[in-house]
């Protein structure tokens, strides 16, 4: 059996965590605020981008820019994991790991590289046989310069037909306890449009073109999704660190109530103990 000496040692060290990992979740929910802020301001642009580009593609053939041609079979393929830079978030790092791992096994391309967004991606698939193309950190990846540069590499190797396609696995941001592993087609994007007449009667001036509107918005298209999928991923990071923590906060609340329990049963043992050889060398005085 410990010792009272030993019991308040563990109390106080899982005190000093509780602490630890209540000002986790509470630096948590303050990125959460900012990152959801940042993510439900794009949503809007990133739906009306879309729109415009499908009332657009409707008026133009979409086979003539070689961003919306799909090519089949998808031979050399490049996938984009997003994680976190850190742990303590749950199961979030690993799920999306593992959905990649699936995602690639399922697919059976000839070819695959690895862009990994995120430290723990980096960290894992480098000690795999799947080459790596870039490995960015999180830190680095939310800013819209950074999303620019990696799309603009992509879109240059697409139109060099040096793969044939771009996927994207994250964690999509649902509620503060819910995150959605999903695996997104980023190029070509000939799927994100109804190539079918509009069905509307009113038509539109284009100055300079349709033709040429079209070829300048496709590189902002795919820039901006990429971007919206890494502020998703932060949201549902800090949503899924916040839900660890304070799951680790209650445990610790939990454990620190059953040794509490524990060192009064041991010191009460202890005071019997002491009662019952005094009264019994009382008596035995006698």
């Amino acid at each position: 059996m410990p010792s009272t000496i030993d019991i308040r040692r563990r109390i106080r060290s899982v005190k000093n965590t509780q602490q630890i990992t209540k000002a986790m979740k509470m630096v948590a929910a303050a990125k959460l605020r900012r990152a959801q802020e940042r993510m439900f301001a794009a949503r809007p642009y990133a739906a009306g981008l879309r729109k415009v580009l499908a009332s657009i593609a409707t008026r133009v053939d979409i086979n003539a820019h070689p961003l919306l041609q799909s090519r089949e079979p998808e031979r050399n393929v490049v996938v984009i994991v997003v994680t976190a830079d850190r742990g303590l978030c749950g199961a979030f790092n690993s799920n999306v790991i593992r959905a990649a791992q699936n995602f690639i096994r399922e697919r059976s391309f000839e070819s695959v590289e690895l862009l990994t967004i995120g430290r723990k991606a980096g960290d894992f698939f480098k000690r795999r046989p799947i080459p790596i193309r870039e490995n960015v950190f999180v830190a680095q990846a939310l800013s819209i310069e950074v999303a620019r540069r990696i799309a603009d590499g992509l879109i240059k190797d697409f139109i060099e037909e040096k793969i044939d396609g771009v996927y994207v696995v994250y964690n999509e941001f649902k509620s503060l306890i819910a995150q959605h592993v999903r695996a997104e087609r980023l190029l070509p994007i000939v799927s994100e449009f109804d190539a079918t007449p509009n069905q509307t009667s009113i038509d539109y001036l284009y100055e300079p073109g349709p033709e040429q509107i079209l070829s300048d918005l496709l590189p902002k298209h795919i820039e901006f999704q990429l971007y919206r999928v890494l502020l998703e991923s932060a949201a549902a990071e800090q949503g899924a660190r916040m839900t660890a923590m304070e799951a680790a906060t209650k445990n610790a609340s939990d454990m620190i109530n059953f040794l509490t329990l524990t060192y009064n049963r041991i010191r009460q043992a202890a005071i019997t103990k002491e009662i019952i050889e005094i009264v019994s060398g009382a008596s035995a005085a006698q």
